[in-house]
């Protein structure tokens, strides 16, 4: 492992973050960044941003973390609310060969699973060496996530947010308000990534606009 790659777990690590994807662009090299369970949101909840009473806290906090992190590592801080033009995020996630397009058309990560979320990416003006490729953990699962949606809003190739919102709000038979979606919570891997059910409810609430 380079000392780059080193400096760069180490303090994605101390400040709750991890690194979930590496790929090559160029001669340049994209890292990207989101939460490391099962400790991020106890911690960042507890942030100044958190505790201000001003909006979009978990976006100050990672503007603020993720851009201290760039400069002791000497590469660029970059955001999936920059733009427009927006960075490539969902690209640059498969492209790194650690997130693929599950059953349900959101992406699955061979960790986070289908909690995955990406907090920034760092811009390296150098090659870093990249982890070796491993298959999707969709191909040897029973894909609970495809039946767990209860108004089957999910597939492939379409996301129903009127019907997903609808039923959040008036019956929420699954707890997904709570809980975080329920197909999210249905994937194998996602069960052994511990997020904080108070995570989800945070963005459940972003989603429908509350």
């Amino acid at each position: 492992m380079s000392d780059a790659l080193k400096t760069l777990n180490h303090l994605s690590a101390a400040s709750h973050l991890e690194v979930f994807g590496l790929l090559h662009e160029g001669s340049e090299t994209i890292a990207l960044l989101g939460p490391r369970e099962p400790d991020f949101w106890a911690n960042v909840s507890q942030s100044a941003e958190f505790l201000d009473g001003q909006s979009d806290p978990l976006d100050r906090w990672s503007k603020r973390v993720v851009r201290q992190i760039a400069k002791e590592c000497g590469a660029k801080a970059l955001f999936p609310s920059d733009g427009p033009p927006y960075p490539p995020f969902i690209s640059w996630a498969l492209a790194s060969g650690q997130s693929w397009v599950s059953p349900v058309g959101m992406l699955v990560h061979e960790t986070a699973g289908l909690f995955i979320s990406f907090r920034a990416a760092l811009r390296f003006s150098e090659h870093l060496p990249l982890p070796a490729q491993t298959a999707s953990p969709c191909v040897n699962c029973a894909k609970p996530c495809v039946s767990a949606c209860p108004v089957n809003a999910l597939s492939p190739d379409h996301y129903d947010v009127p019907s997903c919102m609808s039923h959040i709000r008036e019956r929420d038979s699954a707890e997904c308000r709570s809980k975080g979606c329920a197909a999210r919570r249905a994937c194998p891997v996602s069960q052994n990534y511990a997020r904080s059910p108070l995570q989800s409810a945070f963005h459940m609430r972003a989603f429908l606009g509350e």
